[in-house]
């Protein structure tokens, strides 16, 4: 895939805007650059300043590393001289995620405290113990427990002064609709796909690929097409289970990173942590436990269908189902794009070399909704699908 932007300029760039944006606001303190958190999305870096561990983030235009490097942003000398202004605007991505902590902690969440923000970086405080990620894969038959629990943590996205600052600041690009329709429409999407894994995968793996993956495009196109489930309500907007922290172990309150509040229908926070708790599955199937997991993804969702009517149940599944499908696609050719030279978190690096079975699941469960099959039996379908995709 065709890169503008060296992956060495950026690296430099952004660490450089990070230094800056600490002799800022903490003048006088010593500051020492430490780890590069690796990304798709932002620039994260580990700083100590003062002796004071802290982790920065340096946004490019709001876009995503991959796109930066691929050229969606223009040149890297338009990249380096507009990244200023942007990070000026007080509709920058960064400031809003700023003010997006703020107000979920006045309203009572966990979160990650934002220690300053200056120049386009955003300095948060570390968070310590294991991801929601993490105790999922090491006690399996918790998974139903702790997905229900992080969900039912998030019950004060609704309270006014979290909603008001959503309504005021909502950063709708994390959404997974909104980054679908980004990522696969017109003339763009379809060079976008044309491109697809080249840097990554064999060229025959990524032929076939390319063709599953414009097949599940086509179908989720128009699956997505049927009217929004309910009134919108407030999201948490990048739900993702490594954002999810508990400090002091199982027992303990979820504390949460990385916000992306937005408005939308209730199940997609629900349909993003079950769409990246079964690529895990699949990227990184554990020894023992899958069944386990996968039982506890049906538990979980089974308790979001508890209050509702069955036509409204069923209505519900195959949303959750068409949204799960539409965030792995997303993620999954995110990471078949990056560039050879942009250093992948392991677990990326993981999906990208099980992609065919990413995209067999993928494409076995759009098949099964466009046949527009009951919901229930789709949905007891899909987890089949995703227990034989964890085997292959």
């Amino acid at each position: 895939m065709t890169t503008v932007v060296d992956a060495a300029d950026l690296s430099d760039f952004c660490s450089a805007r990070i230094q800056d944006a600490a002799f800022s606001l903490w003048p006088g303190q010593a500051t020492v650059l430490g780890a590069l958190t690796p990304s798709v999305t932002g620039y994260v870096q580990q700083i100590e300043v003062g002796g004071r561990p802290l982790f920065a983030k340096c946004s490019l235009h709001g876009a995503s590393l991959v796109s930066v490097m691929r050229g969606s942003c223009g040149s890297w000398a338009k990249v380096a001289a507009e990244q200023a202004a942007y990070a000026a605007s007080p509709t920058a991505l960064l400031q809003r995620e700023a003010a997006q902590l703020d107000a979920l902690a006045a309203g009572g969440l966990a979160v990650a405290r934002a220690a300053g923000s200056a120049g386009g970086v955003l300095f948060t405080e570390p968070i310590t113990g294991p991801t929601l990620a993490d105790l999922v894969f090491k006690s399996p038959e918790r998974t139903g427990e702790l997905l229900g629990r992080t969900l039912r943590s998030l019950e004060v996205l609704q309270r006014p002064v979290v909603a008001e600052q959503a309504d005021r600041s909502a950063i709708n690009e994390r959404g997974i609709d909104a980054t679908f329709r980004r990522k696969f429409n017109g003339i763009s999407g379809r060079t976008y796909l044309d491109q697809l894994g080249t840097a990554r995968l064999e060229e025959r793996t990524q032929h076939g690929v390319a063709i599953v993956v414009r097949q599940v495009i086509a179908r989720l196109l128009r699956l997505r097409l049927a009217p929004t489930l309910g009134p919108s309500q407030v999201l948490y907007g990048d739900l993702k289970p490594e954002h999810v922290f508990f400090p002091g172990g199982p027992e303990g309150p979820p504390v949460f990173i990385d916000p992306g509040l937005q408005r939308g229908p209730a199940h997609a926070d629900a349909a993003k942590l079950v769409s990246r708790t079964v690529l895990s599955l699949i990227a990184v199937p554990p020894p023992e436990g899958t069944t386990a997991i996968l039982e506890g993804i049906d538990g979980f969702v089974r308790e979001q269908l508890r209050p509702m009517r069955r036509a409204m149940g069923g209505l519900y599944l195959r949303k959750l189902l068409v949204t799960w499908l539409m965030d792995t696609t997303n993620i999954t050719t995110t990471y078949l794009s990056a560039p050879a030279g942009l250093p992948l978190p392991k677990h990326a690096g993981a999906v990208v070399e099980r992609v065919e079975s990413v995209c067999t699941l993928l494409d076995r469960v759009s098949a099964l909704l466009m046949a527009d099959a009951d919901p229930a039996a789709s949905w007891r379908l899909a987890l089949s699908h995703a227990a034989k995709a964890t085997t292959r």
